[in-house]
């Protein structure tokens, strides 16, 4: 068995895990260097995956706290979903990938790891990213400190010209 060095999980291992939502402490953060969130817009928001598929993993969540799809009303749904394309773009733009899983987990059962805040995963792919890590030991490797993402993508949003989400 290989084994990989990861210490900055240690302090999430061991450390108390904060009282009540992360996705809306998240969104009540100022925007600061160290904020995973990369763009704000006027229901939802877009902030890295604080532990990522792949290096640009975005969830998009709405400001209100929800736990199911059916419940956000037609101006955030459609906001989560215009955002869900300036992200695409937005990720195009910064990091070229080659393709996009893009869903929603509604539920534990389902998959959701945040399960009372619905949010949306924009996951960029590449060809080949699926490597024999992944395959043979279920390990991942993610090339790029988020912080370093996290300023690549605010730019990339920055210079996004669509439509406002």
């Amino acid at each position: 068995m290989e084994i990989k060095w990861t210490p900055w999980r240690m302090a999430y291992i061991k450390g108390t895990k904060e009282e009540g939502c992360p996705l809306c402490r998240a969104a009540a953060e100022p925007d600061r260097p160290e904020s995973l969130v990369v763009y704000r817009a006027r229901f939802c928001y877009a902030l890295l995956n604080l532990y990522p598929y792949n290096n640009g993993h975005l969830m998009i969540a709405p400001y209100a706290h929800l736990g199911d799809l059916a419940g956000l009303d037609t101006e955030t749904a459609a906001e989560m979903m215009a955002l869900a394309q300036r992200s695409v773009r937005a990720l195009r733009r910064a990091m070229n990938p080659h393709g996009f899983n893009i869903g929603i987990n509604l539920g534990k059962v389902a998959g959701a790891g945040i399960a009372d805040h619905v949010h949306m995963h924009v996951v960029p792919r590449w060809q080949g990213d699926n490597n024999f890590m992944a395959v043979v030991s279920g390990t991942k490797m993610i090339p790029e400190l988020l912080e370093e993402t996290c300023a690549l993508l605010r730019q990339a949003f920055q210079e996004e010209e669509g439509p406002p989400a």
